[in-house]
């Protein structure tokens, strides 16, 4: 049986639903996504691996959820890891893991933490999540020279904005891409989506 929130989650919603729903789903949202096949945190991690060698780079996983994410992270080497998340119920899970050196509970609007190498967005940003806003959030806390490693599923590609945004931030030169792929997402919904690494100028 499919879990009922996996089917209902690329439905647009305000910034308060999106929360009521991660905080009803924390308990089985591993569960669900694994049981698919997610791909998309280990692909997120090995192209920010493969671009900043350095093990204890401080990394921000931003929506870093129940930390499938952050566990991706570690899993390619890196040790060095905050996440922030708008859901506590998601955050009381991740804290479980004992991967991150530590976790905040974020609004939609309150400003990012700064001082990283790097800000990975991973299966974060588009449709029944969060909005294409949050990426120009984090374009902008990036600070020169780090790196922001993020994706759309295939049903975030449907809208043009988000890529036309990516696009944008690279042709007027704020933004650098340094890796492109689509690939894997969650295998078991005939689900991909495109990993970008881009770096701030």
């Amino acid at each position: 049986m499919s879990d009922p929130y996996l089917d209902k989650v690329y439905t647009a919603r305000t910034d308060d639903e999106t929360r009521e729903l991660y905080d009803a789903w924390a308990k089985t949202y591993d569960a669900a996504v694994e049981g698919e096949g997610y791909a998309t945190p280990r692909r997120c991690a090995e192209a920010l691996h493969a671009l900043i060698p350095d093990p204890t780079a401080p990394i921000l996983d931003f929506g870093c959820g129940t930390g499938l994410s952050g566990l991706a992270l570690r899993l390619a080497g890196f040790t060095t890891i905050d996440g922030v998340d708008l859901s506590s119920g998601m955050l009381d899970l991740a804290r479980e893991r004992q991967t991150y050196r530590r976790l905040s509970q974020i609004g939609s609007d309150d400003p990012l933490p700064g001082g990283y190498a790097a800000i990975a967005a991973i299966g974060v940003i588009g449709a029944g999540a969060a909005p294409l806003h949050a990426l120009e959030r984090i374009f902008d806390a990036l600070e020169p020279g780090a790196i922001c490693v993020f994706s759309f599923n295939d049903h975030t590609l449907e809208d043009p904005d988000f890529e036309a945004l990516v696009d944008r931030r690279v042709a007027d030169g704020s933004l650098t891409q340094l890796f492109r792929e689509h690939g894997p997402h969650l295998p078991g919904k005939n689900i991909e989506s495109t990993v970008y690494v881009v770096e701030k100028k």
